[in-house]
């Protein structure tokens, strides 16, 4: 059995989940990426939810937010199933949270489906968004999720 680390394992977790979240995003932000970059990206949104996993903090707010970011990340490889599959898990750990995450979970199949080239799914899921973002109260949130929807239009 392997001994215990000389280190806090929960701190690690903690700093490991938010780095790779970061990291990722930066990629993420980043306007060209190299075939290196899109690995990257995907190491560290990877790295990032499974450290988010073993947090004792996670709740379902926590995961619906780790899967839209792989989902956003596959869309952005062009890898249109992965990223189907993890906006149906974004989905799924959305339900019963917040008008903005179960939104945020259509825009991320929104996505998915635009790197398949589906439109019907494109419209479908940005409908199914639009009316999460009418119940969004919170003035940022509501800002941040239009301004993603509009971007897929």
């Amino acid at each position: 059995m392997p001994k215990q680390p000389d280190f806090d394992v929960a701190a690690a977790h903690r700093f490991f989940s938010a780095r790779g979240f970061n990291q990722a995003w930066d990629f993420i932000d980043k306007p060209e990426r190299s075939p290196a970059d899109i690995d990257d990206m995907l190491q560290a949104a990877h790295a990032s939810a499974w450290h988010w996993r073993q947090r004792p903090d996670c709740t379902n707010d926590k995961l619906s937010v780790s899967y839209w970011q792989l989902s956003r990340v596959y869309a952005l490889a062009g890898e249109s199933q992965r990223a189907a599959r993890y906006g149906a898990l974004c989905l799924e750990a959305s339900q019963g949270t917040t008008p903005f995450l179960v939104g945020y979970a259509h825009e991320a199949l929104a996505q998915a489906a635009a790197a398949a080239g589906d439109r019907a799914a494109v419209l479908k899921h940005l409908a199914l968004a639009e009316a999460c973002l009418a119940q969004v109260n919170d003035p940022e949130e509501k800002a941040l999720l239009q301004k993603d929807l509009a971007a897929l239009q």
